[in-house]
């Protein structure tokens, strides 16, 4: 099987097009206001438009009110919603699109019941959760050894894997988990002269290197 890869947060024409270009099967963008990667929807409709045939388009939202889920769709032609926060499943279904839920990975998570209450989810994505850090692209990973054989073999959603994934360890991860998709943020960002990552600036190279970590593991 293939593995899906994601590329989320992106800001830039230009990213979009080096995501595609090395392969990815989406990109992502941010409508949570207080994110760093967060743009505005006219932004991201010329963003999405960049975007050649075959390619989805995400759009992430964290426990937003339907209003503003709905602004959104009126400009940006999103393939995929995907709900990083506290949402209800009512809410996540509500907008006539398939969404992705993403479980943030506390202590005390019921994996088995996520999977019940999203039932209808197009897919499961698990993060990495860090108190008082951002509920997505926090550059850190869990531990994965929290997704057993067999609550993968229980999931009735498929399964996206996120959180501290880069060029470097997604072959790893993909081996100890055989998630259906990968989704990657601060893993493929250019990063400045401290070698941290410009958060929503992608580098073009990282994401290429990303992507042939996939193929490698997938081979």
């Amino acid at each position: 099987m293939r593995t899906r890869v994601k590329i989320c947060g992106i800001t830039r024409e230009e990213d979009a097009l080096a995501a595609a270009e090395a392969g990815a099967d989406a990109i992502g963008l941010v409508f949570w206001q207080r994110s760093p990667r967060a743009i505005d929807p006219q932004r991201a409709r010329a963003i999405a438009a960049a975007v050649p045939p075959f390619v989805a388009k995400v759009g992430l939202f964290v426990d937003p009110t339907p209003e503003h889920v709905d602004a959104v769709l009126a400009l940006v032609p999103l393939d995929l919603l995907q709900f990083h926060g506290s949402e209800p499943p009512e809410m996540c279904r509500a907008f006539d699109r398939p969404y992705l839920k993403a479980i943030a990975m506390r202590d005390e998570v019921d994996l088995l019941e996520s999977d019940s209450s999203y039932g209808d989810a197009a897919g499961l994505l698990f993060d990495t959760f860090r108190p008082g850090d951002l509920p997505g692209g926090t550059g850190h990973a869990f531990d994965w050894s929290r997704l057993t054989p067999d609550v993968r073999r229980k999931l009735r959603a498929p399964l996206v894997l996120s959180g501290g994934l880069d060029p470097e360890n997604v072959g790893a991860a993909i081996r100890a988990v055989q998630p259906w998709a990968v989704d990657v943020s601060s893993g493929v960002e250019e990063l400045d002269a401290e070698g941290a990552p410009r958060r929503g600036m992608k580098d073009a190279a990282r994401i290429a290197a990303f992507m042939e970590g996939v193929r490698r593991a997938d081979a």
